[in-house]
């Protein structure tokens, strides 16, 4: 019997994709710390739906392991995004000890991280 995927989406309204809306949220937003990364949060209201953004720094290597960082911060978020009010916007920004930390570890620090931000 084949097994059934349970499918969580990435839809485009749930992304921050405007530089003002990333500024917006690094101007207004709370910050929030994590071993592998950095989570700034905002409370918009109007927003259908919680947008999630993604920065990594050139500071973490060339493009090929930044690309890498980014795919898998990506694929944790998209798993956690139900933990987020519906009005929030957050950026994730990596920190260089994204690089060698198993996915397990990055899935539990992105939920440990929409949850505080839930109770900013």
């Amino acid at each position: 019997m084949a097994s059934v995927r349970q499918r969580y989406p990435w839809p485009k309204e749930a992304r921050l994709r405007r530089c003002s809306e990333f500024s917006r949220v690094y101007r207004e937003g709370a910050r929030v710390g994590g071993s592998h990364m950095m989570v700034i949060c905002l409370k918009a209201p109007g927003m259908n739906g919680p947008k999630v953004g993604l920065a990594v720094p050139k500071s973490l290597g060339k493009s090929v392991v930044r690309n890498r960082v980014r795919r898998r911060l990506r694929e944790a978020a998209r798993l956690n995004l139900g933990l987020l009010e519906p009005e929030l916007a957050v950026v994730i920004q990596a920190r260089k000890t994204a690089l060698e930390a198993p996915f397990e570890d990055l899935k539990k620090e992105v939920e440990k991280l929409f949850r505080r931000c839930g109770r900013l």
